[in-house]
């Protein structure tokens, strides 16, 4: 009967003690909300470390939801909707420049080119920019990365975007591709898997990649507000170090399993067309390996804005980007 009390009392003690410990570990289950820019394959790494589990094993729980443009994304971020933003690093400087007390910072890169494509309504076998004199260009919204680059790509061969082609700029991006398959343009700037299912429907081909032409950007990269990189670093670092374990799979992996993974993000594009595109960006460096956003690539940004005539000032590297989370977690 002894015996019996004695290990009847050491079965409640350990329970005693365990379930502290379990709802200890349950409270450090911590929410973090992410606004991406749009949807997009060009962004897989991000799905990959959702989808094998890479932050719930940082403790981490997040919430995607897709906010639909960068004025949007930061308006979000901004009004505290969101904790995380997914965008391009551009609207960090807007935001600057506007007087912000509380810095937007990037701290963790995840796309290292362009991801937009030169689509031609003709099939053209050997294809040159200088084809593009004359002809009517359907190009990206005013203002945004994809239309900053696409000037820059087209003044670096000789063309000025608004002398020497028919430019059309007044198209919202969601229209972009339907205005084109109705008829507008004889060539456009699209992103993927449009430029792919276009190509393979007939309605245009790939010619060229603006991603290839305007080399080393931080085209879309993970950012808070300044503040909260303060109050949570350690939050920061579980997220980045998620990111990171995710680029790292996606380097050491083919287009085939990562399409493999990340097909339920886009279930009206075929599991053919996605590892089609994931090839294409991983052909031409467009995943970044790593999160750290170098100075080249900001420098770059910062040349392709102001070539635009949207640069409003030159914002220094240490200003707007913080590497040392990034290099933390990689060491």
């Amino acid at each position: 009967m002894k015996k019996w009390l004695k290990v009847s009392f050491s079965l409640v003690l350990i329970a005693i003690l365990i379930i502290p410990l379990a709802a200890c570990g349950k409270d450090k289950v911590q929410n973090i909300r992410i606004g991406e820019v749009t949807r997009s394959i060009f962004y897989a790494p991000q799905y990959v470390a959702l989808e094998k589990g890479y932050f719930e094993e940082e403790g981490l729980n997040v919430e995607l939801t897709t906010t639909a443009g960068g004025d949007k994304t930061m308006t979000a971020l901004l009004s505290d909707s969101i904790d995380i933003a997914l965008v391009g690093s551009e609207t960090s400087i807007y935001v600057y420049a506007q007087g912000s007390n509380d810095p937007v910072i990037n701290f963790a890169a995840l796309t290292q080119t362009d991801g937009t494509f030169l689509v031609s309504r003709e099939n053209i076998n050997n294809f040159s920019w200088d084809q593009l004199k004359g002809a009517t260009f359907l190009g990206q919204r005013k203002g945004g990365m994809p239309q900053m680059v696409g000037e820059f790509v087209l003044k670096k061969h000789g063309i000025d975007p608004h002398q020497d082609l028919d430019l059309i700029q007044n198209v919202d991006f969601a229209n972009i591709a339907p205005a084109f398959a109705s008829g507008t343009g004889e060539f456009v700037q699209l992103f993927e898997p449009t430029a792919s299912v276009f190509e393979q429907e007939g309605k245009g081909y790939i010619v060229a990649s603006f991603g290839e032409e305007s080399g080393n950007l931080p085209y879309t990269t993970f950012m808070t507000k300044e503040s909260t990189i303060k109050e949570n670093k350690e939050t920061v670092e579980k997220f980045t170090r998620a990111i990171y374990k995710a680029q790292q799979w996606v380097d050491t992996h083919t287009a085939k399993e990562i399409a493999d993974v990340i097909k339920g993000y886009f279930d009206n594009t075929n599991i053919e067309t996605i590892e089609m595109v994931v090839e294409r960006y991983k052909n031409q460096g467009s995943f970044a390996t790593n999160p750290i956003l170098n100075e080249d690539g900001w420098n770059n940004l910062q040349d392709v804005m102001e070539e635009a005539g949207e640069l409003p000032e030159r914002i220094d590297y240490e200003t707007l980007v913080n590497t040392e989370i990034a290099e933390g977690v990689m060491n």
